[in-house]
């Protein structure tokens, strides 16, 4: 498989964080540890508002929906990295890698734009809140929905059908938990110009053009507060954005670590930034959101207590 000089359609190995079998078992309990509270943490997020009818508005609308993202996105990723972390067969066939990266840049990109979408609708609720009904309508949230699928659907479709036109040769090795984008170009032995070219012109518009609005929203949300008389209502409406202005830091902010770098000197060091945002990022959300949230608290409290009360009626 190494010694492929134009590679056809052959199989990648996936190597993963490491190849020593005493910190493969370590990495596979964290990691399948991590991914259990991931996905029980954005399921109870999920239930939790579809549930309450007092969480259905706009920004509950859009968690709901981030979530669903955070749980896709592990999914896509984890298990097949556990099994590698238990099996000595760490192929994954050429096919797979490419579905694999497909559904990892939509996803990240959708996260991107709910997060942008969330950011309007804070800005509404605290520069407009006279106005938050009648712009954030049910109509508007679907459709800002919709358009932040199309967009993460026909990012994803790019940059996978670009790969699809590169060659591979010499070592299909990936010293990664997942087939990355960067990783496989680096790997390429044919002339990526084009995905170079694409991936700044897309990524331009699918994650600078957000980025910059939600500081901007975030200015103007900053000076509405700053306006406010009261001390207790300033605290109100800002603690309404911390949650989400959290979640956006950790996001840009593990995403940037990876990133904001040159392709050649993409390695290995970089795996700790990767597991943050592939891994830990997805995994923290469904906490922030909750930790200090009131409705979010109470609309927990009713759906894991009447469950309870049911089972002992």
């Amino acid at each position: 498989m190494e010694g492929n000089n134009q590679t056809g359609r052959s199989d990648f190995l996936l190597i993963g964080l490491s190849e020593e079998p005493e910190q493969q078992r370590i990495l596979f309990w964290m990691f399948l540890s991590m991914y259990l509270v991931t996905v029980v943490g954005n399921v109870l997020i999920i239930l939790a508002i579809s549930s309450d009818s007092r969480l259905h508005t706009p920004m509950y609308f859009f968690l709901a929906n981030l979530s669903f993202t955070d749980l896709f996105f592990v999914t896509n990723t984890i298990p097949k990295m556990l099994m590698n972390l238990q099996s000595q067969d760490k192929a994954i066939s050429y096919v797979g890698c490419l579905t694999q990266l497909y559904f990892l840049v939509s996803l990240v990109a959708l996260d991107n734009l709910i997060l942008a979408a969330m950011a309007f609708d804070r800005y509404v609720a605290i520069c407009r809140p006279l106005h938050y009904t009648t712009v954030m309508s049910p109509g508007l949230c679907i459709l800002l929905l919709a358009l932040c699928w199309v967009f993460s659907i026909l990012y994803g479709l790019i940059h996978t059908l670009l790969m699809t036109r590169v060659n591979f040769c010499g070592s299909r090795k990936i010293h990664y938990i997942f087939c990355e984008m960067y990783v496989l170009l680096r790997l390429a032995c044919s002339n990526t110009q084009v995905n170079h070219i694409m991936l700044m012109a897309t990524g331009s518009l699918i994650f600078l053009t957000p980025f910059g609005f939600m500081i901007v929203s975030y200015i103007w949300i900053v000076r509405a507060i700053l306006r406010i008389p009261s001390t207790s209502k300033k605290y109100k409406a800002f603690s309404t954005c911390a949650s989400h202005l959290a979640v956006v830091s950790l996001f840009y902010g593990t995403l940037c670590m990876v990133y904001l770098q040159p392709l050649k000197t993409y390695s290995m060091k970089d795996s700790v930034a990767t597991v943050m945002y592939a891994v830990v990022t997805p995994m923290m959300n469904p906490f922030i959101y909750s930790l200090r949230n009131k409705d979010m608290h109470g609309a927990l409290r009713k759906l894991l207590l009447g469950k309870a009360f049911q089972r002992l009626a």
